[in-house]
């Protein structure tokens, strides 16, 4: 069960979250657009201002906390999932957000994420994905497509990226969503699913660098191409997509597959319904690596299984204790065990 956020007496808007500070990304940023899905989405989450808090760790993402009227912690790289996990135990009553990058949780910050994943905090984790370290002036990522010529490979890289849903999922995630940064009413929706999660949720929001890494999704965001390379899920829906919504994805022979409606007696009947709340993640992972061009790009909350979270289960394991032990007070503990006199 969900640990209760005290809730606002008063109706908030977006003006109430937006920052006096001056947003300093570059202009064009696919920042600006996850900004808004926030200041969108907070007041509609309905809790009281005060109990809003955004955390982050370094990088470009990592100026969220400024930018947001919420309270706020700007920690050091790679350990916004630890300050956060930390922020949650010690007060369950706040909504904790984190605002990290690809560099930031991926690389230095790798063993915090995948263990506030796996220990499924109660914590909300937006991943500003953009394939590139862009504070740092360009250098390659954890998430560069293999053969990438960054500043740090001008031949190419040869590393294998990580692929963000595949790394929640392999965690032992409850919840991963994935949204494009130029779609701010999905991301909103997105968001609010994640507020509602009980548990850890992880929105990878594929985020465009305009100065060092221009167009890195534009084969999937594009406005040209979108309605082919996208497939915007939604729990219990068929899986369709396409400009005339005339394909689907099946499963055939333990495998998933791209499939024409009207096509070989085809019918909306033979397509995947959408269960993001399934328990096996085996689905999940297969619509998480989906990619192109053999197959759209799944978009929306790839999965959200309900699971026990750390902070209700150690809330249980006190209260157990407190109810059980005999020990009291100081003194009780102090005169425990083994005492002797001198």
């Amino acid at each position: 069960m969900k640990i209760a956020i005290e809730k606002s007496k008063v109706k908030l808007s977006k003006q109430d979250f937006a920052s006096d500070q001056m947003v300093k990304w570059c202009p064009g940023c696919g920042s600006y657009s996850i900004l808004a899905a926030m200041e969108n989405v907070f007041p509609e989450i309905g809790y009281r201002k005060e109990n809003f808090v955004n955390i982050s760790g370094i990088g470009c993402s990592s100026r969220f906390p400024y930018y947001m009227n919420t309270f706020g912690l700007h920690g050091i790289h790679g350990r916004a999932n630890a300050i956060a996990a930390g922020v949650k135990l010690a007060n369950p009553g706040l909504s904790v957000w984190i605002s990290t990058g690809d560099g930031d949780s991926l690389a230095i910050g790798g063993n915090h994420f995948i263990h506030i994943v796996r220990r499924n905090m109660d914590v909300n984790i937006v991943l500003f994905n953009n394939q590139i370290y862009g504070l740092t002036k360009g250098q390659y990522s954890p998430t560069s497509p293999m053969g990438a010529i960054t500043k740090t490979s001008p031949m190419g890289t040869i590393e294998h990226p990580f692929n963000p849903g595949e790394l929640v999922i392999g965690s032992q995630g409850s919840f991963f969503a994935r949204v494009p940064d130029n779609n701010v009413k999905l991301m909103t929706t997105v968001m609010m699913a994640a507020a509602k999660h009980d548990g850890c949720s992880v929105i990878e929001v594929l985020d465009n660098c305009v100065i060092f890494n221009d167009k890195a999704h534009a084969a999937i965001t594009g406005k040209d191409v979108r309605d082919n390379s996208q497939l915007i899920l939604e729990h219990g829906q068929p899986m369709i997509f396409g400009k005339e919504r005339n394909k689907g994805i099946r499963l055939n022979k333990g495998r998933l597959e791209v499939v024409e409606l009207g096509k070989d007696g085809i019918t909306e009947k033979d397509l995947l319904v959408h269960d993001a709340y399934a328990q096996d993640p085996g689905i999940h992972l297969m619509l998480a690596k989906m990619h192109l061009p053999e197959f759209p790009v799944a978009m929306g909350v790839i999965r959200s299984a309900p699971s026990a979270t750390f902070n209700q289960l150690m809330e249980d394991q006190i209260e157990k204790a407190q109810k059980e032990s005999t020990i009291r007070c100081v003194d009780d503990l102090l005169n425990s065990g083994d005492t002797w006199e001198i």
